[in-house]
């Protein structure tokens, strides 16, 4: 976690005009449709909240324990582009930042972030 990315378990839709007054500009969501059960709010559900708060929005679902290099490239290209600083959730947040962590170790993050 740095003052550009921080890491969050699942988010609501009505999470998203919080993300964005706390100064979000971003938001990644990890976490595949329907992987808790139909309880848990769709990407669909969620994009539309985050664009209606104003925040960018990516939906890069990554299957736990199953996380690729082309997942992790996918998603430092991601985060090296999107408006700063950003809000990655997933179920716990540790696929998240496993992802991050993996993206720092092969270097393929921006310096700053």
């Amino acid at each position: 976690m740095t003052t550009q990315i921080q890491f969050s378990a699942q988010l609501l839709p009505q999470h998203m005009s919080e993300a964005a007054a706390q100064g979000f500009k971003s938001v990644i969501n990890n976490r595949p449709d329907y992987e808790g059960g139909p309880a848990q709010p769709t990407s669909d559900e969620i994009q539309a909240a985050a664009i209606t708060a104003g925040l960018s929005y990516v939906a890069q679902p990554v299957i736990s324990g199953q996380i690729t290099e082309a997942d992790v490239r996918t998603f430092a290209e991601h985060v090296n582009t999107l408006p700063k600083p950003v809000l990655v959730f997933c179920r716990s947040g540790a696929r998240s930042n496993n992802l991050y962590q993996l993206a720092k170790q092969l270097d393929l993050l921006d310096d700053d972030i």
